[in-house]
């Protein structure tokens, strides 16, 4: 296995999976973890879960158990993906897992691209859109279970994990993968773990996917799928 992931949900999880199916990579998904080993044939694993609004503490558990079961697997990249409206309370479940499994990897850094602009979820200037509204006026404000009130990703994720929060500009992302690179670099000199990375556009994801691909986690929307599929040695 190539690439193992943890959706926190069951649709974004096929979502991710149909990416990365159309790159050419042979994907399975998962409904929950698996008893026993994948085929070795599979390229792409994708473990689904129901985390996304469960307790922080179950939320980590199932994440850890799904990491663990991938590992076993040989997987070189941990893909954890959660919706492109990131979903979540202040409390979590987005930042603890995302600390969770930087901790069990040893990574030392990871990337925060929820944009899918297929779909009109767009991050520009640390700020998540849904086509032309900011996140907190396109009715996700009023969610019963994770009410999206701040559009500003770096904002809302800082409160939910333990690592800074960092942020590469739209600007630099146009560059391409060598100067996304070159950011991330700088952001962990300066102690910037957890980096969001503006999206605009399908080239962006692409760019951003070649970027990671020496990452040991990365974590997004489903979209990043399309970057990351068959970018594998």
């Amino acid at each position: 296995m190539l690439l193992g992931c943890i959706g926190d949900d069951f649709t974004g999880s096929s979502d991710l999976a149909n990416m990365l199916a159309r790159s050419g990579m042979k994907t399975i998904q998962y409904c929950g973890v698996p008893n026993g080993p994948a085929d070795p044939s599979v390229e792409a694993g994708v473990v689904a879960l129901k985390s996304r609004t469960i307790p922080v503490a179950d939320a980590v558990r199932q994440s850890l158990e799904a990491v663990d079961w991938l590992l076993e697997q040989g997987t070189r990249q941990i893909y954890f993906k959660y919706c492109s409206t990131f979903d979540s309370t202040p409390e979590g479940n987005i930042g603890p897992v995302i600390d969770a499994l930087m901790e069990r990897l040893g990574a030392e850094q990871t990337v925060v691209c929820p944009a899918f602009p297929a779909t009109g979820r767009t991050v520009y200037q640390g700020h998540l859109f849904v086509n032309d509204r900011l996140l907190n006026e396109s009715g996700m404000e009023h969610h019963p279970l994770t009410p999206m009130r701040d559009a500003d990703i770096r904002r809302w994720l800082a409160p939910q994990t333990d690592g800074a929060v960092g942020h590469v500009s739209a600007q630099v992302v146009r560059e391409g993968a060598a100067a996304i690179s070159d950011a991330l670099d700088r952001a962990a000199a300066e102690g910037k773990t957890r980096i969001v990375v503006d999206t605009v556009s399908d080239e962006d994801l692409y760019r951003i996917g070649t970027a990671v691909r020496g990452m040991k986690l990365v974590t997004g929307g489903s979209g990043l799928g399309l970057g990351r599929g068959g970018k594998f040695p």
